[in-house]
């Protein structure tokens, strides 16, 4: 399941912080290694990972590559999540549902 390889790939606090950054803006490989303090080609690795998970997608420019979010990717992701309203909102419903009284209560 996508989402599955979304979740694992967001596990590592590198690249959730890289994927953080681009939810700001788009950026260049080496942009992102020296805002978190690794290598250019480990930097390359995590962004691997997340585009296999299909979270961020990158384009050349020149000689580097920028990488941004990709929201079409993020569709499987959302969903999983999404999943989980219908059964909050319903033990919310029934949680606050006064309790009914037995008739020998009353």
């Amino acid at each position: 399941m996508a989402y599955e390889t979304a979740l694992a790939a967001l596990a590592d606090p590198t690249r959730r912080a890289m994927f953080e950054r681009l939810r700001r803006r788009p950026h260049a490989v080496g942009e992102l290694a020296r805002a978190l303090d690794v290598t250019q080609p480990a930097a390359s690795q995590h962004l691997a990972v997340l585009r296999r998970a299909r979270l961020v997608k990158g384009r050349r420019e020149g000689t580097r590559r920028i990488y941004k979010i990709d929201f079409a990717g993020l569709a499987s992701l959302r969903a999983y999540l999404d999943s989980f309203w219908d059964e909050i909102l319903d033990a919310y419903a029934a949680g606050s549902r006064p309790a009914r009284r037995s008739k020998e209560k009353q």
